[in-house]
Protein backbone atom coordinates (compact mmCIF):
# COMPACT_ATOMS: atom_id res chain seq x y z
CA UNK A 1 0.00 0.00 0.00
CA UNK A 2 1.47 3.27 -1.11
CA UNK A 3 0.33 6.83 -1.50
CA UNK A 4 1.16 8.14 -5.21
CA UNK A 5 0.16 11.19 -5.47
CA UNK A 6 -1.55 13.94 -2.53
CA UNK A 7 -3.55 16.62 -3.87
CA UNK A 8 -4.50 20.03 -0.82
CA UNK A 9 -6.17 22.50 -1.58
CA UNK A 10 -6.85 25.11 0.97
CA UNK A 11 -5.71 22.30 3.96
CA UNK A 12 -4.28 24.42 7.01
CA UNK A 13 -1.47 26.84 5.19
CA UNK A 14 -1.63 25.61 1.87
CA UNK A 15 -3.60 26.95 -0.81
CA UNK A 16 -2.75 24.41 -3.81
CA UNK A 17 -0.36 21.40 -3.27
CA UNK A 18 0.81 18.46 -5.25
CA UNK A 19 3.11 15.78 -3.53
CA UNK A 20 4.61 12.40 -4.80
CA UNK A 21 6.28 10.77 -2.18
CA UNK A 22 8.38 7.84 -2.65
CA UNK A 23 6.60 5.18 -3.72
CA UNK A 24 8.04 2.30 -1.57
CA UNK A 25 10.80 3.55 0.41
CA UNK A 26 11.37 6.97 2.70
CA UNK A 27 10.59 10.30 2.24
CA UNK A 28 11.95 13.04 4.22
CA UNK A 29 9.81 16.25 4.99
CA UNK A 30 12.67 18.48 6.56
CA UNK A 31 12.21 22.21 7.50
CA UNK A 32 11.85 24.68 10.50
CA UNK A 33 9.27 24.07 13.34
CA UNK A 34 6.01 25.60 11.96
CA UNK A 35 7.08 25.39 8.13
CA UNK A 36 3.82 22.86 7.25
CA UNK A 37 5.76 19.73 7.65
CA UNK A 38 2.99 17.78 10.07
CA UNK A 39 0.48 19.17 7.69
CA UNK A 40 1.34 16.64 5.14
CA UNK A 41 1.36 13.81 7.04
CA UNK A 42 -2.13 15.13 8.93
CA UNK A 43 -3.83 15.08 5.80
CA UNK A 44 -2.65 11.83 4.92
CA UNK A 45 -3.90 10.88 8.23
CA UNK A 46 -7.56 12.56 8.06
CA UNK A 47 -7.98 10.35 5.10
CA UNK A 48 -6.89 7.54 6.99
CA UNK A 49 -8.75 7.92 10.10
CA UNK A 50 -11.07 10.94 9.40
CA UNK A 51 -9.52 12.76 12.40
CA UNK A 52 -6.67 15.41 13.21
CA UNK A 53 -3.46 13.25 13.68
CA UNK A 54 -2.77 15.60 16.51
CA UNK A 55 -5.96 16.00 18.06
CA UNK A 56 -7.06 19.26 16.44
CA UNK A 57 -10.55 20.83 15.76
CA UNK A 58 -12.01 19.71 12.10
CA UNK A 59 -12.50 23.84 11.50
CA UNK A 60 -8.66 24.45 12.04
CA UNK A 61 -7.82 22.02 9.26
CA UNK A 62 -9.23 24.84 6.66
CA UNK A 63 -6.92 27.51 5.90
CA UNK A 64 -8.04 30.85 7.10
CA UNK A 65 -10.37 32.68 5.01
CA UNK A 66 -11.71 29.67 3.48
CA UNK A 67 -14.80 27.91 3.73
CA UNK A 68 -13.99 24.57 3.04
CA UNK A 69 -10.48 22.21 2.36
CA UNK A 70 -9.84 19.51 0.01
CA UNK A 71 -7.74 16.54 0.55
CA UNK A 72 -7.40 14.08 -2.44
CA UNK A 73 -4.87 11.18 -2.98
CA UNK A 74 -4.39 7.91 -5.27
CA UNK A 75 -2.89 5.23 -3.75
CA UNK A 76 -1.57 2.12 -4.98
CA UNK A 77 -3.03 -1.12 -3.47
CA UNK A 78 -2.25 -4.52 -4.95
CA UNK A 79 -1.14 -3.23 -7.98
CA UNK A 80 -4.56 -1.31 -9.00
CA UNK A 81 -4.94 2.81 -8.09
CA UNK A 82 -7.77 3.96 -5.78
CA UNK A 83 -8.79 7.54 -5.20
CA UNK A 84 -9.70 8.78 -1.54
CA UNK A 85 -11.12 12.09 -1.52
CA UNK A 86 -12.37 14.13 1.34
CA UNK A 87 -13.75 17.77 1.50
CA UNK A 88 -13.79 19.28 4.83
CA UNK A 89 -16.14 22.49 5.40
CA UNK A 90 -15.88 25.05 8.20
CA UNK A 91 -19.46 23.90 9.54
CA UNK A 92 -21.37 20.97 8.81
CA UNK A 93 -20.06 17.67 8.26
CA UNK A 94 -16.88 16.34 6.41
CA UNK A 95 -17.89 14.39 2.79
CA UNK A 96 -15.02 11.35 1.96
CA UNK A 97 -15.69 9.20 -0.99
CA UNK A 98 -13.46 5.85 -2.58
CA UNK A 99 -13.26 5.95 -6.31
CA UNK A 100 -16.21 8.22 -6.01
CA UNK A 101 -18.49 6.26 -3.97
CA UNK A 102 -19.27 8.06 -0.58
CA UNK A 103 -17.56 6.69 2.82
CA UNK A 104 -20.06 6.20 5.79
CA UNK A 105 -17.68 4.59 8.05
CA UNK A 106 -13.96 4.98 8.70
CA UNK A 107 -13.20 1.37 8.57
CA UNK A 108 -14.43 1.46 4.67
CA UNK A 109 -11.29 3.18 4.38
CA UNK A 110 -8.77 0.79 5.23
CA UNK A 111 -8.45 -1.08 1.74
CA UNK A 112 -8.09 2.08 0.27
CA UNK A 113 -5.23 3.85 2.70
CA UNK A 114 -3.82 2.49 6.11
CA UNK A 115 -1.53 4.15 8.34
CA UNK A 116 0.68 3.94 11.28
CA UNK A 117 1.52 7.42 13.01
CA UNK A 118 4.35 7.94 15.17
CA UNK A 119 4.42 11.46 16.48
CA UNK A 120 5.58 13.43 19.85
CA UNK A 121 2.57 13.65 21.64
CA UNK A 122 2.55 9.42 21.45
CA UNK A 123 4.29 10.01 24.80
CA UNK A 124 1.02 10.89 26.23
CA UNK A 125 -0.17 7.08 25.50
CA UNK A 126 2.62 6.59 28.83
CA UNK A 127 2.22 9.63 30.50
CA UNK A 128 -1.18 10.70 30.33
CA UNK A 129 -5.05 9.54 31.07
CA UNK A 130 -6.37 6.32 30.59
CA UNK A 131 -8.59 8.00 27.62
CA UNK A 132 -5.48 7.89 25.47
CA UNK A 133 -4.53 4.57 25.77
CA UNK A 134 -7.97 3.08 24.94
CA UNK A 135 -8.17 5.40 21.77
CA UNK A 136 -5.00 3.39 20.78
CA UNK A 137 -6.43 -0.26 21.24
CA UNK A 138 -9.83 0.99 19.84
CA UNK A 139 -8.08 2.46 16.71
CA UNK A 140 -5.78 -0.82 16.57
CA UNK A 141 -9.06 -2.77 16.42
CA UNK A 142 -10.64 -1.36 13.82
CA UNK A 143 -8.04 -0.65 11.43
CA UNK A 144 -7.13 -4.83 11.82
CA UNK A 145 -10.78 -5.68 12.05
CA UNK A 146 -13.35 -3.37 10.23
CA UNK A 147 -16.47 -4.88 11.89
CA UNK A 148 -15.03 -3.97 15.02
CA UNK A 149 -15.76 0.05 14.24
CA UNK A 150 -19.16 -0.89 14.80
CA UNK A 151 -18.87 -2.02 18.08
CA UNK A 152 -16.83 0.99 19.11
CA UNK A 153 -19.70 3.14 17.58
CA UNK A 154 -22.45 1.38 19.32
CA UNK A 155 -20.17 1.36 22.96
CA UNK A 156 -20.42 4.99 22.33
CA UNK A 157 -23.85 5.47 21.69
CA UNK A 158 -25.24 3.49 24.25
CA UNK A 159 -22.94 5.50 26.58
CA UNK A 160 -24.81 8.74 24.97
CA UNK A 161 -27.50 7.91 25.90
CA UNK A 162 -27.39 6.33 29.17
CA UNK A 163 -26.18 9.52 30.02
CA UNK A 164 -28.93 10.86 28.61
CA UNK A 165 -31.29 9.13 30.83
CA UNK A 166 -29.42 10.08 33.87
CA UNK A 167 -29.59 13.47 33.39
CA UNK A 168 -33.12 13.25 32.91
CA UNK A 169 -33.09 11.47 36.32
CA UNK A 170 -32.08 14.71 38.04
CA UNK A 171 -30.95 12.44 40.82
CA UNK A 172 -34.42 11.80 41.28
CA UNK A 173 -35.74 8.38 39.36
CA UNK A 174 -39.04 7.27 38.98
CA UNK A 175 -40.11 3.67 37.75
CA UNK A 176 -39.83 4.83 34.13
CA UNK A 177 -36.34 5.96 34.76
CA UNK A 178 -35.33 2.91 36.31
CA UNK A 179 -36.76 0.72 33.18
CA UNK A 180 -35.34 2.70 30.51
CA UNK A 181 -32.20 2.00 32.54
CA UNK A 182 -32.44 -1.77 32.20
CA UNK A 183 -32.90 -1.77 28.97
CA UNK A 184 -29.46 0.64 28.51
CA UNK A 185 -27.43 -1.26 31.16
CA UNK A 186 -28.71 -4.78 29.14
CA UNK A 187 -27.25 -3.24 25.83
CA UNK A 188 -24.11 -1.94 27.43
CA UNK A 189 -23.25 -4.96 29.59
CA UNK A 190 -23.62 -7.01 26.04
CA UNK A 191 -21.77 -4.37 23.82
CA UNK A 192 -19.43 -3.05 26.48
CA UNK A 193 -17.78 -6.52 27.60
CA UNK A 194 -17.45 -7.42 23.78
CA UNK A 195 -15.06 -4.69 23.45
CA UNK A 196 -13.49 -5.05 26.84
CA UNK A 197 -12.53 -9.10 25.01
CA UNK A 198 -11.32 -7.43 22.26
CA UNK A 199 -9.35 -5.19 23.86
CA UNK A 200 -7.99 -7.84 26.65
CA UNK A 201 -6.57 -10.00 23.63
CA UNK A 202 -5.41 -6.74 21.38
CA UNK A 203 -2.92 -6.23 25.05
CA UNK A 204 -1.89 -9.68 24.92
CA UNK A 205 -0.83 -9.77 21.47
CA UNK A 206 0.91 -6.77 21.57
CA UNK A 207 3.22 -7.57 24.35
CA UNK A 208 5.45 -9.40 22.62
CA UNK A 209 6.46 -7.43 20.25
CA UNK A 210 6.50 -4.27 22.26
CA UNK A 211 8.66 -6.07 24.28
CA UNK A 212 11.13 -6.40 21.33
CA UNK A 213 10.81 -3.70 19.66
CA UNK A 214 12.10 -1.77 22.98
CA UNK A 215 14.92 -4.15 23.87
CA UNK A 216 15.97 -2.80 20.23
CA UNK A 217 15.10 1.09 20.81
CA UNK A 218 16.47 1.03 24.53
CA UNK A 219 19.49 -1.78 24.06
CA UNK A 220 18.43 -3.45 27.07
CA UNK A 221 16.57 -6.25 27.91
CA UNK A 222 13.73 -6.15 29.96
CA UNK A 223 9.75 -6.99 29.48
CA UNK A 224 7.48 -4.66 28.54
CA UNK A 225 4.12 -5.69 30.15
CA UNK A 226 0.63 -4.52 28.85
CA UNK A 227 -2.01 -5.55 31.40
CA UNK A 228 -5.92 -4.15 30.47
CA UNK A 229 -7.83 -3.55 33.73
CA UNK A 230 -11.24 -3.21 33.47
CA UNK A 231 -13.07 -1.22 35.73
CA UNK A 232 -15.61 -3.74 37.28
CA UNK A 233 -15.71 -6.82 38.25
CA UNK A 234 -17.66 -10.26 37.19
CA UNK A 235 -20.89 -9.10 35.21
CA UNK A 236 -21.57 -5.84 33.81
CA UNK A 237 -24.81 -5.33 34.29
CA UNK A 238 -24.91 -6.76 37.37
CA UNK A 239 -21.87 -3.94 38.56
CA UNK A 240 -24.33 -1.54 36.39
CA UNK A 241 -27.32 -2.33 38.56
CA UNK A 242 -24.86 -2.32 41.91
CA UNK A 243 -23.26 1.27 40.76
CA UNK A 244 -26.80 2.63 39.47
CA UNK A 245 -27.69 5.08 42.82
CA UNK A 246 -24.31 6.37 42.40
CA UNK A 247 -24.51 7.17 38.87
CA UNK A 248 -28.00 9.01 39.65
CA UNK A 249 -26.88 10.83 42.08
CA UNK A 250 -23.66 11.53 39.86
CA UNK A 251 -25.09 11.63 36.63
CA UNK A 252 -22.13 9.69 34.89
CA UNK A 253 -21.82 6.02 34.00
CA UNK A 254 -18.76 5.02 36.37
CA UNK A 255 -18.46 1.26 34.91
CA UNK A 256 -17.68 -0.34 32.10
CA UNK A 257 -15.37 -0.13 29.32
CA UNK A 258 -15.07 4.05 29.00
CA UNK A 259 -13.54 4.06 32.31
CA UNK A 260 -11.05 1.17 31.79
CA UNK A 261 -7.54 1.18 31.77
CA UNK A 262 -4.08 -0.31 29.59
CA UNK A 263 -1.61 -0.94 32.57
CA UNK A 264 1.89 -0.79 30.98
CA UNK A 265 5.03 -1.61 33.29
CA UNK A 266 8.80 -2.66 32.40
CA UNK A 267 9.53 -5.38 34.56
CA UNK A 268 8.15 -4.45 37.68
CA UNK A 269 8.21 -1.17 37.62
CA UNK A 270 4.81 0.89 36.63
CA UNK A 271 6.40 3.24 33.56
CA UNK A 272 3.59 5.85 34.08
CA UNK A 273 5.36 6.23 37.36
CA UNK A 274 8.33 4.79 37.70
CA UNK A 275 10.54 4.90 34.38
CA UNK A 276 12.59 7.69 32.70
CA UNK A 277 10.92 9.69 30.18
CA UNK A 278 13.74 8.01 27.64
CA UNK A 279 12.12 4.73 28.88
CA UNK A 280 8.71 6.06 28.65
CA UNK A 281 9.55 7.32 25.09
CA UNK A 282 10.68 4.08 24.03
CA UNK A 283 7.53 2.21 25.42
CA UNK A 284 5.54 4.60 23.26
CA UNK A 285 6.98 4.16 20.40
CA UNK A 286 7.25 0.25 21.15
CA UNK A 287 3.98 0.11 21.41
CA UNK A 288 3.34 2.11 18.02
CA UNK A 289 6.07 -0.46 15.73
CA UNK A 290 4.01 -3.55 18.00
CA UNK A 291 0.92 -2.73 16.18
CA UNK A 292 2.33 -1.94 13.12
CA UNK A 293 4.09 -5.27 13.19
CA UNK A 294 0.25 -6.59 13.71
CA UNK A 295 -1.56 -4.75 10.96
CA UNK A 296 1.36 -5.71 9.11
CA UNK A 297 0.53 -9.26 9.63
CA UNK A 298 -3.49 -8.74 8.48
CA UNK A 299 -2.87 -6.99 5.43
CA UNK A 300 -1.56 -8.15 1.91
CA UNK A 301 0.23 -4.69 2.44
CA UNK A 302 2.30 -3.11 4.76
CA UNK A 303 0.61 0.25 6.19
CA UNK A 304 1.92 3.46 5.61
CA UNK A 305 4.12 4.67 7.87
CA UNK A 306 3.78 8.69 9.13
CA UNK A 307 6.79 9.65 11.15
CA UNK A 308 6.24 12.99 12.61
CA UNK A 309 9.83 14.70 14.54
CA UNK A 310 10.26 11.64 16.09
CA UNK A 311 14.44 12.23 16.43
CA UNK A 312 14.36 15.72 18.12
CA UNK A 313 13.34 13.65 21.10
CA UNK A 314 15.66 10.99 20.51
CA UNK A 315 19.29 10.75 21.18
CA UNK A 316 21.42 9.21 18.72
CA UNK A 317 21.73 5.56 19.28
CA UNK A 318 18.00 5.03 20.27
CA UNK A 319 17.50 7.21 16.93
CA UNK A 320 19.43 4.76 14.99
CA UNK A 321 17.98 2.13 16.31
CA UNK A 322 14.32 3.45 15.84
CA UNK A 323 15.44 3.73 11.75
CA UNK A 324 16.93 -0.12 11.60
CA UNK A 325 13.52 -1.83 12.64
CA UNK A 326 11.71 0.28 10.31
CA UNK A 327 10.09 -2.68 8.27
CA UNK A 328 10.03 -1.94 4.09
CA UNK A 329 7.07 -0.09 3.11
CA UNK A 330 6.49 3.08 2.16
CA UNK A 331 7.33 5.95 4.63
CA UNK A 332 7.13 9.35 5.13
CA UNK A 333 8.88 11.43 7.80
CA UNK A 334 9.06 15.19 8.96
CA UNK A 335 12.05 16.66 10.85
CA UNK A 336 13.62 19.89 11.77
CA UNK A 337 16.92 18.63 12.51
CA UNK A 338 19.24 16.26 10.40
CA UNK A 339 18.05 12.81 10.56
CA UNK A 340 20.90 10.70 11.76
CA UNK A 341 23.57 8.95 8.98
CA UNK A 342 21.83 5.59 8.99
CA UNK A 343 19.25 7.28 7.56
CA UNK A 344 18.87 6.88 3.47
CA UNK A 345 15.44 8.75 1.79
CA UNK A 346 14.43 7.75 -1.80
CA UNK A 347 12.94 11.59 -1.80
CA UNK A 348 13.88 15.23 -0.30
CA UNK A 349 11.53 18.02 0.58
CA UNK A 350 12.37 20.64 2.19
CA UNK A 351 9.70 23.06 3.71
CA UNK A 352 11.02 26.76 4.64
CA UNK A 353 9.71 29.95 4.88
CA UNK A 354 5.89 28.80 3.77
CA UNK A 355 6.70 27.09 0.41
CA UNK A 356 7.91 23.35 -0.43
CA UNK A 357 10.94 22.75 -2.34
CA UNK A 358 13.60 20.69 -3.36
CA UNK A 359 16.73 21.02 -1.86
CA UNK A 360 21.03 19.69 -2.30
CA UNK A 361 20.84 16.55 -0.72
CA UNK A 362 21.91 17.27 3.27
CA UNK A 363 24.44 15.66 6.04
CA UNK A 364 23.26 12.37 6.81
CA UNK A 365 20.35 12.67 4.29
CA UNK A 366 20.70 10.76 0.83
CA UNK A 367 18.29 10.55 -2.02
CA UNK A 368 16.40 13.03 -5.12
CA UNK A 369 14.85 15.91 -4.40
CA UNK A 370 11.64 17.49 -5.42
CA UNK A 371 9.76 21.03 -6.16
CA UNK A 372 6.01 20.62 -4.97
CA UNK A 373 3.47 23.66 -5.34
CA UNK A 374 4.12 26.13 -2.24
CA UNK A 375 1.48 26.94 0.69
CA UNK A 376 0.27 30.40 1.21
CA UNK A 377 -1.49 32.16 4.08
CA UNK A 378 -2.04 30.41 7.36
CA UNK A 379 1.01 29.08 8.94
CA UNK A 380 1.84 26.37 11.48
CA UNK A 381 3.58 22.76 10.87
Amino acid sequence: MAISTLWLSDFRCFADAEFRPDPEGLTVLRGPNGAGKTSILEAVGWLATQRSIRGAARDVLVRSGTDRAVVRAETSVAGRAVLVESEIPVSGPARTQVNRQPVRRRSELADALNVTVFAPNDLDLVQGGPAGRREYLDDVLVARHARLDALVTEVDRILRQRAAVLRQAGGRPDSAIAATLDVWDERLGAAGTELAVERESLAAELTEPAGRAYERLAGVAQPVTLEYRRSWTGDLVAALGSARPDDVRRQVTSVGPHRDDLDLALGPRPTRTHASQGEQRCVALALRLASHELRRGDLAEAPVLLLDDVFSELDATRAAALVELLPPGQVLLTTAVDPPPVVHAGRVVTVEGGRLTGVPDAPGVSGATEVIAAPSGGGGS
